[in-house]
């Protein structure tokens, strides 16, 4: 047995890299996919460690939890769920490296993760050479779950979300900005080094229908944002939308708000985390609103409650939204895999899925691999959330 495990893994290694070598667009050419076996192995490719752990720790929390709760009711079919954990460090390399080593010496048969944009990109070559699904809790950048071949759109097999892209965050941006904030007059300051945010900012500047009065951009690792906000603080604008991660746009809500500018500021996802509120500051994060998939403030569905609970009794806090979106991602899976005798039958099944009812809402998988659901604009006030209400985009 230990033999035959070792030469599956040898021929999955060697379609990896003859496919690398070829530069084959159709990358599942050569997926073997991996056998469901006694147990459902689950690879976890987080960032557990480096700048946007946060997010990596949060979402292990919600995984862990979720497949305890699944193997102490009996697990899938009568078989367990078994984790094994990589540290992708918050390196896109090392995401690349954990996926492959997790399908192709571990052998697990669907992996959770990673949680950020440009870590996806880099593992999910990986899950399509391989045949191993790969279901991304909180990556939104547009483009990855599909492939731009010769001119069309083509859905990548094996790479799947739970959240919402990032084009759809920028339509909510855009869309709370005019309509529930009245704002029609803003500044545009994202960061211009994230495909995360340029893409979210990109579909701001399409969709928001007031005026744009002045656009700022920003790096990541940045610390210093004092030029750009003189340089707009004393302009006529009803609110800063700021795309970007909690790393820098925590800093840039303190050294704004410390300057006296008082405008609502609106972000995304990024901000959906309590090191935010530490970099700004709890007195400064006043009237700050973000994009969200989850909130504790608004029960999307009838599970959310119980999983509250829950994750308060087994952690001594209240989930986040990439806790809550984590914790959906394990129980996709396990309803995928329930009838799969491989992983590829797994994908199949969870490309198939309809009116799954996680805690951050009911959903449907669509023919890219994008789940269709509502989201949450959350509003802070000193530091906490003070209110949240679900958002439909108008078509």
């Amino acid at each position: 047995m230990y033999k035959k495990i070792i030469a599956t893994g040898m021929l999955l290694l060697a379609a990896v890299t003859l496919v690398a070598c070829g530069k084959s667009p159709d990358v599942t050419s050569n997926a073997a996919g991996t056998k469901i076996g006694d147990t459902i192995k689950i690879g976890v490719d987080m960032e557990l460690t480096g700048p946007v752990s946060a997010y990596g720790s949060a979402e292990n929390q919600g995984i862990k939890l979720a497949v305890k709760e699944i193997n102490k009711a009996g697990g899938v079919d009568g078989k367990k769920l078994e984790l094994v954990t990589k540290d992708n460090k918050s390196d896109n390399a090392e995401a690349s490296t954990s996926a492959t080593n997790l399908a192709v010496q571990s052998q697990v048969n669907a992996i959770v993760g990673p949680a950020t944009s440009g870590a996806v990109s880099a593992a999910s070559l990986n899950a399509q050479k391989t045949g191993v699904p790969l279901l991304s809790p909180s990556g939104t950048q547009d483009d990855l779950t599909i492939d731009n071949l010769n001119g069309k759109t083509q859905t990548k097999q094996f790479v799947f979300r739970t959240t919402f892209r990032d084009s759809f965050q920028g339509q909510v941006l855009a869309q709370y900005a005019s309509e529930n904030l009245q704002a029609k007059k803003v500044v545009l300051f994202y960061d211009n080094s994230s495909d995360y945010a340029k893409g979210i900012a990109d579909e701001f500047k399409k969709t928001y229908k007031g005026e744009i009065v002045s656009t700022k951009t920003f790096a990541a690792k940045d610390t210093d944002f004092q030029s750009a906000l003189t340089s707009i603080r004393d302009l006529d604008y009803d609110a800063i939308v700021m795309p970007g991660y909690y790393t820098e746009t925590g800093l840039i809500t303190k050294q704004a708000r410390d300057m006296g500018i008082s405008a609502p500021i609106l972000g995304p996802d990024g901000f959906s985390d309590k090191t935010f509120v530490s970099l700004a500051g709890k007195k400064n994060t006043t009237n700050v609103y973000y994009v969200s998939g989850y909130s504790t403030k608004i029960a999307l569905s009838g599970k959310a409650n119980d999983f509250i609970s829950g994750f308060k009794e087994e952690y001594g806090s209240e989930p986040n939204m990439f806790s809550a979106l984590a914790y959906d991602s394990v129980y996709m899976i396990a309803a995928a895999a329930k009838g799969a005798d491989n992983s590829i039958e797994l994908a199949s099944n969870l490309a198939a899925l309809k009116n799954f009812e996680g805690v951050t809402g009911k959903m449907t998988i669509d023919k890219y691999h994008n789940p269709i659901k509502s989201a949450v604009m959350v509003k802070l006030d000193n530091g906490t959330e003070s209110s949240a209400e679900a958002v439909t985009v108008k078509k």
